[in-house]
Order: C-alpha cells, then structure tokens, then sequence
C-alpha cells in the first residue's frame, strides 16, 4: 500500500501562487512516477502534470504550461507543485497520483490521495 497525503492547499487572489505538497509512505517512492490531477465542480478530474522517478522529464498540460512547475525530493518522500499566475478557472481540488497498476508485485494499484482544495477569486 502506498499512502499519499496533500497539503498546501487555499484561497488566493488571481495572479497569486500557492506549493502544494504530496508525502508520500513507503521506502519505494523514488522508483515510480508521481501525477497531479484536479477536478472542478461539475467537471471530470483532468490531468495538470506528471513528474519521473528521478525528475528528469515533466508533462504538464497545455492549460498550466508556464504557470505550474512540478517537483519532487526523493529524500523526503515527497512531491510538489508550485502554482503560480492562478487564474480562478484554476480553482478545484487538487490530486496527486501514483499509478502502479502496471507494476508487479504488491505495490500493484493505482493510488490517491485525498485532495487538496485550491480556490483563486477573481
């Protein structure tokens, strides 16, 4: 099992930056990927970004490019995204992932945490 837990989330004005955070359990952390989802009131989670085990290539999506910038310290277990330039579309909550499900072994699933609400008034 693998145990992923947000923080960082909050109300900010538009223009202005939050760092979220996702620790994660486990001594594997730094062999997989890690993901960064949100989803909008009425909306369909959607992908923002995704970062490699050793955080030599990012993919953000086209909506974020520019403005977000994910991160990761092996050492502590733990994932970031830096949100800068929000924008209230921007506003929802905040996912991160970690998706084994190709993985052999116990670890096999996808993983979640429990969201982390974002919201950027205009």
């Amino acid at each position: 099992q693998v145990q992923l837990v947000e923080s960082g989330g909050g109300l900010v004005q538009a223009g202005g930056s939050l760092r979220l955070s996702c620790a994660a359990s486990g001594r594997t952390f730094s062999s997989y990927a890690m993901g960064w989802f949100r989803q909008a009131p009425g909306k369909e989670r959607e992908f923002v970004a995704e970062i490699s085990s050793s955080s030599t290539r990012t993919y953000y999506a086209d909506s974020v490019m520019g403005r977000f910038t994910a991160s990761r310290d092996n050492a502590k277990n733990t994932v970031y995204l830096q949100l800068n330039s929000l924008k209230p579309e921007d506003t929802a909550v905040y996912y991160c992932n970690a998706d084994l499900s190709r993985r052999p072994g116990p670890l096999r699933a996808n993983y979640w945490g429990q969201g982390t609400q974002v919201t950027v008034s205009s």
